[in-house]
């Protein structure tokens, strides 16, 4: 399979959970695991293509687990964007030891780690080609971190999400519970709101997508070359548009 030298992307915005981070650890940071992440996005940066990724949190902390353990919902999900801004560290580095330029934009202001968010700052460093890194999630509490990647594809133009997962893509139910269910090829912003059983990304950022014409589409992270793959313009994973 010979590379291909065009890709009809310009910029997208990759969503990477904390369970991307995490790897085949139960918790915290696999940083063997972490490197073959970062070399799938160089490959993949490899295309000319602009790439913009917003992190989770959730192998350090997660809000909501948080809070139901009795500690206030502002303060857990506070809690939860500084765990993202740790996994931007990492990504950041091991980006950088991979010999690609990258830079950490936090929601939250911490001059001594990274540059605080501003959306024209931003766009400048994809358009230099460098890898944008966006920790914090949005900034507020009670907002899920799918949102606020939706939430960045709108600000910095890009026409569409790709959520990295453990799945190749979105099933009717789940496929490690029934091995015979459905996968979806494609769907519907509507169907994929309609349908409580679709619960891979939380209904607000399909909203948000919906009303703004952004591709959403989930692949499998742990399939090697699928970012390379989806940005060439193979069929992989599950299209909602």
């Amino acid at each position: 399979m010979g590379l291909k030298k065009k890709t009809k992307y310009k910029r997208v915005l990759l969503k990477l959970s904390g369970e991307a981070f995490k790897g085949k650890r139960r918790f915290g940071i696999d940083y063997d695991f972490l490197g073959y992440i970062a070399r799938e996005i160089k490959k993949a940066k490899g295309l000319g293509v602009q790439i913009a990724i917003v992190t989770g949190g959730g192998n350090i902390y997660r809000g909501l687990t948080g809070s139901k353990k009795g500690v206030d919902r502002s303060t857990a999900d506070y809690m939860g964007m500084m765990a993202t801004i740790f996994n931007g560290l990492a990504l950041q580095e091991r980006l950088e030891r991979e010999g690609l330029s990258a830079r950490l934009l936090t929601a939250i202001e911490m001059k001594q780690v990274a540059e605080p968010f501003i959306r024209r700052r931003a766009i400048r460093h994809l358009e230099k080609g460098r890898v944008v890194i966006l920790g914090g999630g949005t900034g507020l509490p009670f907002i899920t971190t799918d949102s606020a990647a939706a939430l960045r594809a709108l600000e910095l133009n890009c026409k569409t999400l790709v959520k990295a997962t453990k799945v190749d893509g979105i099933y009717e139910e789940d496929p490690v519970l029934n091995p015979k269910a459905q996968k979806f090829e494609r769907l519907s912003f509507e169907q994929a709101f309609k349908d409580d059983k679709i619960n891979i990304v939380d209904k607000a950022a399909i909203s948000l997508c919906r009303r703004n014409n952004i591709k959403m589409l989930f692949y499998n992270i742990l399939q090697k070359g699928s970012l390379w793959k989806i940005l060439s313009g193979y069929k992989v994973g599950t299209i909602i548009s």
